[in-house]
């Protein structure tokens, strides 16, 4: 039985579409080459997607005492958290709605 070793965090200050642009970067590949890409890439979602897959290599050597080696990234889940609506003044004492995107993510880590 493999197991399955997963990260989640929810409410990134990154739209998911955002998100999901690094997300493709990583999907399918080692997680020496992941962290690798990563470093390299000159996004602010690079740096959030970073620290979830950091984040699932520590509980891979925490919890299952995994050799870090072996892992690959299996999948990576991006989806929508909640929206901050906020108000912008208009022209001729009208009003308009920002909506102010957060993100959710989970990286699923396997072994070969």
């Amino acid at each position: 039985m493999t197991t399955v070793i997963s990260a989640r965090v929810s409410g990134l200050r990154s739209t998911p579409s955002k998100l999901n642009l690094v997300a493709d970067l990583i999907r399918g590949q080692d997680v020496s080459t992941a962290v690798m890409y990563l470093r390299f890439c000159r996004k602010k979602a690079a740096f959030l997607v970073g620290k979830v897959l950091k984040s699932a290599m520590a509980n891979a050597q925490a919890n299952y005492d995994v050799d870090l080696d072996s892992l690959y990234v299996k999948e990576v889940l991006v989806g929508k958290s909640f929206t901050l609506r906020r108000v912008r003044p208009r022209a001729r004492g009208k009003a308009c709605r920002v909506r102010k995107r957060y993100g959710s993510i989970v990286i699923r880590l396997l072994e070969r």
